[in-house]
C-alpha cells in the first residue's frame, strides 16, 4: 500500500474515532511501525493531525499546537518559500548550522540532495536527514523534550569546536533594537552558531519583524541575512543597517 492510500486510512480512522494508533495501524495495513510512524510525522508537519506518544490525534483548529511538528506545519507555505530561497544559497561543499526553529526545520526537504556538512542541536532536523546525501555532525548536551532540542554549556563547547561556512537560524522577533527571544538557552546557541559561521542567515516570517519578546540578547550586527516574506516597507530598516534582505516568493 503507497503513501496516499495509506494516508487516505488514516484519516478515515482519526474522522471515526479522534485518534490513531501505530501498532493497529501497522496491523491492519500489514506494514512496519517504523513506516507508520513517518506517515504520521509527515501528516503532522502537513497539519493532518497531531502526533502523541504511540499515535495522533485529531486536529482540533481552536486547540493551539503543542508539538513541535504541529508548531513547524503553522504557516506552512510561507515557511517553505523562505527555505526553498535559504536552500539555493547552500552549495555542495558546505558547512552549515541549522537551530532548532520551526521553520529552518522545514529547510530539510529542500537540502536532502546536498553534498553538505550540517551542524545541529534539532532532534527533528537530525531524524529527517539521516538517510540523505547531507552528512549530519550531531550536538551534545542537555534535552529540552518540549522543544525537541539540546542546549546548555556542553552544546555551546561543541559549537565552538567547528567552524560553518553559512548558519540558517531561527528568532522569535527582530526589530532595529536586535534579535529576541523567548528562552535563555535558546538566545546562547543562536549566539553561539553565529559567532563561528562565516555567514549568517536569519530565517523569518513577516509576523516576527518589528516583534519584540522577552529578551533582547543581541544587536544585527551578528547576522548577515535576512530571508523572509515581509515586503519591502518592513525589510528597509535592516538594508540600511547593511544586512541583505533575500526575499521568498510566496
Amino acid at each position: 500500500m503507497n503513501f496516499p492510500k495509506r494516508k487516505q486510512k488514516i484519516i478515515e480512522q482519526l474522522n471515526l474515532n479522534g485518534e490513531v494508533d501505530i501498532k493497529q495501524l501497522a496491523a491492519e495495513m500489514n506494514t512496519s511501525e517504523i513506516t507508520i510512524r513517518r506517515d504520521l510525522n509527515q501528516l503532522a508537519v502537513d497539519g493532518v493531525l497531531y502526533r502523541t506518544h504511540g499515535g495522533a490525534t485529531k486536529v482540533n483548529p481552536h486547540e493551539k499546537p503543542h508539538s513541535f511538528a504541529n508548531k513547524s506545519a503553522q504557516n506552512a507555505v510561507v515557511k517553505d518559500a523562505i527555505c526553498r530561497r535559504a536552500a539555493s544559497q547552500i552549495n555542495d561543499g558546505d558547512i552549515i548550522f541549522m537551530d532548532c526553529g520551526s521553520t529552518v526545520f522545514r529547510l530539510c526537504q529542500f537540502i536532502k540532495n546536498k553534498k553538505i556538512k550540517v551542524i545541529t542541536n534539532s532532534l527533528p532536523v537530525i531524524y529527517e536527514l539521516q538517510d540523505s546525501v547531507a552528512s549530519v555532525n550531531i550536538i551534545g548536551g542537555e534535552l529540552d523534550k518540549e522543544r525537541q532540542a539540546v542546549h546548555g554549556t556542553i552544546a555551546i563547547e561543541h559549537i565552538q569546536k567547528y567552524r560553518a561556512t553559512k548558519a540558517f537560524l531561527g528568532i522569535d522577533g527582530i526589530s532595529q533594537t536586535g534579535l529576541f527571544a523567548n528562552s535563555e538557552q535558546e538566545a546562547s546557541i543562536t549566539t553561539a552558531f553565529a559567532a563561528n559561521s562565516a555567514y549568517t542567515y536569519i530565517l523569518c516570517d513577516a509576523g516576527k519583524i518589528g516583534k519584540e519578546t522577552y529578551l533582547n540578547f543581541a544587536g544585527l550586527n551578528i547576522i548577515n541575512a535576512i530571508i523572509t516574506d515581509a515586503d519591502n516597507s518592513k525589510a528597509k530598516i535592516f538594508e540600511e543597517s547593511g544586512i541583505a534582505v533575500l526575499k521568498a516568493d510566496v
